[in-house]
């Protein structure tokens, strides 16, 4: 099988989770407009990849002009999820000009928190890894505003009203609840996800360790 079938295999199915899961349920405000407007830099690095190989893929599409999203994927990439923060602490230390997350299809489900609940919808069909310059993330999140001594005593006294939380925070907070509305739909999206994958790889002979 060609390069480029194999590559396109690995696309359309992270394509299906970026619609059917991230947009679907409203998970990231911004994924679709970013894909319609081509924006979403995608590529894809092979085996088992070197530092070396990771950081070049993300820098490559983090120089293409008009991106502001990028996904390296490593499809024929082993091990579990701590071993792909590994390569995500590799990445911070190299690209400090971007906000960087990974992506795991082994992270498992915990509603405990909102936060706790992060991992599993960052349960990709394969390992990858996400940049998001930071000059964007600070468009994104609007100026920060802090609260000097005087201002939090006003608030702790209810005189002016709290500081309203992180961006972040309110999103996980919005998908903590869309999740315990729509768990049992959103599992059975993924493990259909999941199941198109394995046989499409095996098709175009894409070796998984999963």
């Amino acid at each position: 099988m060609s390069p480029s079938a194999r590559r396109a295999e690995v696309i359309r199915v992270f394509e299906r989770y970026l619609v059917e899961v991230v947009e679907r349920y409203d998970l990231c405000p911004w994924a679709r407009g970013a894909r319609e407007q081509g924006q979403v830099g995608v590529d894809v690095v092979w085996g088992t990849p070197s530092g070396e190989a990771w950081v070049a893929a993300a820098q490559a599409q983090l120089a293409r002009p008009g991106v502001r999203v990028v996904m390296v994927i490593a499809p024929e990439l082993a091990g579990g999820p701590a071993a792909l923060r590994k390569v995500r602490e590799l990445m911070v230390a190299r690209i400090p000009s971007a906000g960087i997350a990974d992506f795991h299809p082994e992270s498992p489900l915990d509603l405990a928190t909102p936060a706790r609940l992060v991992p599993y919808l960052r349960r990709s069909p394969d390992p990858l890894i996400q940049l998001v310059p930071l000059s964007i993330l600070d468009q994104v999140r609007g100026p920060r505003t802090g609260s000097g001594i005087a201002t939090q005593a006003q608030m702790l006294g209810g005189l002016v009203p709290p500081s309203r939380p992180d961006l972040a925070d309110r999103i996980a907070a919005a998908n903590h609840t869309t999740v315990l509305e729509v768990q049992d739909e959103l599992a059975k999206t993924l493990a259909d996800i999941a199941e198109d994958r394995a046989r499409s790889y095996a098709k175009v002979e894409i070796t998984s360790s999963r």
